[in-house]
C-alpha cells in the first residue's frame, strides 16, 4: 500500500493525488477558465457548447451539469477549482459541504460551529466493516 493509498481508507475521503490529477485534468481546465467574464457568460449562455472545448468524460461532464460536488472530486475535480462552479452559482461553502455531506445547509454550518464532523464511523472503512 503505497502513501497516498493509506487515504483510499478513510470514508469520504478523496485525496487529490496524481492519479485524480491527471484524470481530472480538463475537467479541472474547465472550472479554472470560469474566473474568466467572458467565459462565464458563454458557459451561462450555452453550457453544453463551452464545455465541449474542454474533452471532459461524459462522467465529468455529468457531474457538473448535476452540480454533483462529491462525484467532481472522485473524478479528479480539485475542490478549490470545482467550487468555482459553485460560486458561478453563487453557492456558499456551506451549501456545497452540506450537498456533500447529505444534509442541509443549517445542519452543516451547526455541526461546523459544533466542532465539526465527528469521527465515529469516519476515520477506517476496513474498521467500519470489522465492527458491523
Amino acid at each position: 500500500m503505497g502513501l497516498n493509498d493509506d487515504y483510499e481508507d478513510i470514508p469520504g475521503t478523496y485525496v487529490f493525488n496524481g492519479r485524480r490529477c491527471r484524470e481530472g485534468y480538463h475537467l479541472n481546465k474547465f472550472c479554472k477558465s470560469l474566473d474568466v467574464e467572458a467565459n462565464r457568460e458563454a458557459f451561462r449562455s450555452d453550457a453544453s457548447a463551452y464545455m465541449d472545448q474542454f474533452p471532459m468524460t461524459d462522467h465529468q461532464r455529468k457531474t457538473i451539469e448535476e452540480r454533483d460536488w462529491l462525484g467532481m472530486l472522485k473524478v479528479g475535480g480539485n475542490i478549490y477549482y470545482t467550487f468555482k462552479i459553485a460560486i458561478f452559482d453563487r453557492l456558499s461553502m456551506q451549501h456545497v459541504g452540506g450537498e456533500m455531506s447529505g444534509i442541509t445547509v443549517d445542519e452543516f454550518r451547526q455541526m461546523m460551529l459544533d466542532g465539526g464532523r465527528m469521527p465515529k464511523n469516519n476515520t477506517s472503512k476496513a474498521e467500519n466493516a470489522k465492527n458491523g
